[in-house]
Parts: structure tokens; sequence; C-alpha cells
């Protein structure tokens, strides 16, 4: 993979940046001839700036064959932040579901990680719709939520495979103590300051000294790496939305003051490329196509 080697030398940007109006006039960018690559078919650019005081500012970059699987950006340090901090076998595909409509959903009920809200008919029936559209695909391991509405919808979707079936307690969700199981409406009622918190401030949201968006970063990190640490290439993941929206933001270096900024539809699906340094790109948010139609995926 590339990266950006200029240990003692400045930056062309703040090259740039850092001369005088006329010298800036006079900078000019020069690539090298074709047959000054060097043996490992690398490019060397060298930017010579007048009145500058400095030349010869290389910046190598590998060629396409040699870039990241997340993207010839992600040959640069710095550019992306490891998963698992250690190197992966190989390159993965993961591809993240949320459970279908649960009794809960359709109430409009507080759930976080009750196990009494359960998959409803329609629920079952847009697991179906996931395991229809995902039927092209071969998965080498599915990993799911082990609260009843996500393992429902994954026993639906792995229904008849022989790979394994792997229930993981990080890919539970978030615990909102006694708001579990209210209505939206009725915890708005009785607790008007604090279900205000949870709607507009979540990252801030705090029950019995416990901030359970900021402890969902943590458990997405904890998932992250029993995920892409177990052998394979192209994994299933079922759970809940605050969960995912954790997996996603902490995959994106997105902090939990930004956990409102991603949703995910019940039967929606993601899917992250993740490179062997366990750094993600994501290449599909929320594809509910699916749910409408016989839409199938081959991704």
């Amino acid at each position: 993979m590339g990266s950006a080697s200029l240990a003692t030398q400045p930056s062309p940007a703040a090259l740039l940046s850092s001369l005088p109006a006329r010298g800036r006039r006079r900078l000019r960018l020069c690539s090298a001839p074709r047959d000054s690559r060097n043996r490992t078919g690398k490019l060397r650019v060298t930017i010579k700036a007048a009145q500058s005081g400095v030349n010869n500012v290389s910046v190598e970059t590998l060629p396409d064959s040699e870039a990241s699987v997340t993207g010839a950006a992600y040959g640069f340090r710095g550019a992306t932040t490891s998963l698992t901090n250690e190197i992966l076998t190989s390159s993965k595909k993961i591809t993240l579901v949320r459970h279908g409509l649960s009794t809960w959903n359709a109430e409009s009920r507080v759930q976080g990680s009750s196990n009494l809200s359960v998959l409803t008919e329609t629920g079952a029936k847009q697991a179906e719709k996931c395991r229809d559209a995902l039927a092209n695909m071969k998965f080498d391991v599915c990993f799911s939520s082990p609260i009843s509405r996500a393992k429902s919808t994954a026993e639906i979707i792995w229904k008849g495979k022989e790979e394994p079936l792997v229930f993981l307690d990080s890919l539970k969700e978030a615990h909102l103590f006694f708001l579990e199981g209210m209505t939206n409406a009725d915890a708005k009622k009785e607790y008007p300051e604090l279900y205000t918190r949870w709607r507009e401030d979540p990252s801030n949201f705090k029950v019995n000294g416990i901030y359970p968006v900021r402890k969902l970063w943590g458990t997405a990190r904890e998932a992250w790496k029993e995920i892409l640490l177990t052998p394979g290439e192209n994994m299933l993941v079922v759970t809940h939305k605050s969960i995912l929206r954790a997996l996603l933001c902490t995959a994106l270096g997105l902090p939990p003051e930004r956990f409102r900024s991603i949703d995910v539809n019940n039967g929606g699906m993601c899917v992250f490329t993740v490179n062997k340094r366990g750094e993600a790109m994501l290449q599909a948010l929320n594809m509910t196509a699916h749910m409408y139609s016989d839409h199938t995926y081959q991704f």
C-alpha cells in the first residue's frame, strides 16, 4: 500500500501556502518521465518552487495493482483507523442487516436490550425477503445478537445453511433501563427531560451514572474485533438499530455525538469492505430495494 513519504520535508500543500504570492504564481508541478520510475513501479513526482528555498519534495504512490482494497486513498497513513489493531489474514466483506419489524416497533415502544419484543408476522416476511435477496451470496459465517427479534431474523435468513450461526453478546442492543417497554409518548410525558436528552443529545443521555450510547461505542469495537478476527472473507451480521449505528460510526471514525446522523430501516442492509489492516470503507448504506421488490444482490 502506498504511503506519503515526507519524513523531514514539508508537504506540497504546506510548501505552497508558505510561498509569497509571486512564488505561488511561479510554482510548477513536474512529473518524472516514464523511464524515471523505480524498480517497484512507484512514480516519483517532484515539485520545484521558485524563491522557496526548498526543492525536490517527493511524493510516491503505489500503482493501482498494489493499492489497498478500500481504495487508493487508504494507502496514506492516518487516512483511517484500524478496527483490529492487528493484521488480518485476508481482506473481508461485512454485510450488516437490521432485524425485521418487531412487536414493540409496531407499538412505538422503547426497546433497548429487552427480550420481550419479538418478530411480528410482517417482520418474519421481511427476514424472508432478506434471505431471498442474498440467495446469490456465499457467506462463511453469520453473526447475530442473541436477543429474540434479531435471533429470529438471523435464523430465518440462515435456514438450511451448513455454515455456523454465531450469537455474540457484543451485538446486543443498548440497555435503556426503565424506559424499556414504555411507549415513546408515555416516556416523553413521564420523563420529559430524560427522554428529550435521549432523542436530541443521545451521547449525553445518562441513567444511574451510565451513558448507554457512549458505552455502545466500546461494545461496537468489541464486536468488530470478534467479527474480523474470525476466519473467513464474507460475513453476515444481524443486529439492532442502535448497535448498528455504533458499528457504522466506529468503522467511519465518527464519535457518539453523531449517533443520530445514520439510520437503518427494518431489514435494511449495509456493506463494508475491510482491508488486511482492519481499515473499513462503507460501500452501501441502508439498502432496502429488496423490501419492495424481488431484487437480489451480488456484491
